[in-house]
């Protein structure tokens, strides 16, 4: 069995804003997700944790968002097509370059908070943020949702010549069609920590989840998200980390 690999949102802080524990969870996870100045972080930042990533020999991911600092990049902003490209390649070509200096590189691209939420439900704006990571390297996978059907997105992905890697989550609650349930409504967090390791390994173990709904849901998943911002959170990350590790 594939091992499951394990990633976080990380390099989050912002000048004298600091924001997340970097340092306790790196060292857990296979992937860091790193802003890239639209929605946080700075060049400071983010070249002080790609050097953490590296020590702990983390695989680094670009995490772009839409420009917007003051929402930290949860809210829609309404972008065409072309300034979707442009906006994704701007920051991968920051975070890279920061890369080379630290004798690392870019191995993929997740979008963030909006962005992200809006490609799962626009192919336009899905199509737009592939060709901007295939105008760097056609090498670099998308991160993107996991959900019951994943075929348009493999279709789409396929035509452009791109690869994907699908996401799941430990500690959120599915709908029936296997979208997070919207943070709005009741229960859409686990907090529980036992309820948050047994769902992370059933997707580890490629069994089924309950819906919302009860209803019986398989996610195909390459890759877990994981949080790390309280000290609860981080003792998650690292049972989480061990069962994988267990697992094989």
């Amino acid at each position: 069995m594939t091992q499951l690999l394990l990633n976080a949102d990380v390099g989050e802080s912002f000048g004298a804003w600091r924001m997340g524990q970097d340092e306790a969870v790196i060292p857990h996870v296979h992937l860091a997700n790193i802003a890239c100045g639209f929605h946080a972080s700075d060049p400071d930042v983010m070249r002080s944790t790609i050097r953490l990533a590296k020590q702990h020999q983390v695989k680094i991911g670009a995490h772009p968002a839409y420009p917007d600092l003051q929402g930290f990049g949860r809210r829609s902003l309404q972008c065409s097509p072309e300034q979707i490209e442009n906006l994704v390649l701007y920051q991968l070509g920051a975070l890279q370059g920061l890369c080379r200096a630290e004798g690392t590189e870019v191995t993929y691209v997740k979008p963030h908070g909006a962005l992200y939420n809006d490609m799962m439900k626009n192919e336009e704006l899905l199509r737009a943020i592939l060709r901007g990571v295939k105008a760097y390297s056609e090498h670099l996978p998308l991160m993107i949702m996991s959900t019951a059907d994943n075929s348009r997105a493999k279709a789409m992905a396929e035509e452009e010549g791109m690869k994907l890697m699908f996401e799941a989550f430990a500690d959120r609650a599915y709908d029936d069609a296997g979208f997070l349930v919207s943070r709005r409504l009741p229960n859409a967090v686990h907090h529980n920590p036992e309820t948050i390791i047994e769902q992370a390994t059933r997707i580890a173990l490629k069994q089924p989840l309950l819906s919302n709904t009860g209803k019986s849901l398989h996610l195909e998943a390459d890759t877990l998200c994981v949080h790390g911002d309280n000290e609860e959170s981080i003792a998650a990350v690292k049972r989480i980390r061990a069962a994988l590790d267990e697992l094989g």
